[in-house]
């Protein structure tokens, strides 16, 4: 199943490079927001994830907060979300 996929995050964050990295070398399409820049972003993402933490990934309507690849991983497979 293909999902819009939206990746919250900072820069210079080590976990939020690590996502990126691996969603597009997995062919991943994906809005990137750097909530760092864009406080309403912030708030938005804290609306959407209950925290406050980065990177989170939105894939429809699921959630996975404060992760690393091995979790983005298991997410995407679980949700059968395919590039």
């Amino acid at each position: 199943m293909s999902s819009q996929l939206t990746l919250y995050s900072r820069a210079m964050c080590s976990w939020c490079i690590d996502a990126k990295d691996f969603l597009q070398s997995r062919g991943y399409k994906f809005t990137e927001i750097d909530v760092g820049r864009n406080r309403a972003a912030y708030e938005e993402m804290k609306e959407i994830s209950d925290q406050s933490y980065v990177p989170t990934l939105v894939a429809g309507e699921e959630v996975l907060a404060n992760f690393d690849v091995e979790q983005l991983e298991k997410f995407l497979d679980e949700h059968r979300i395919e590039p």
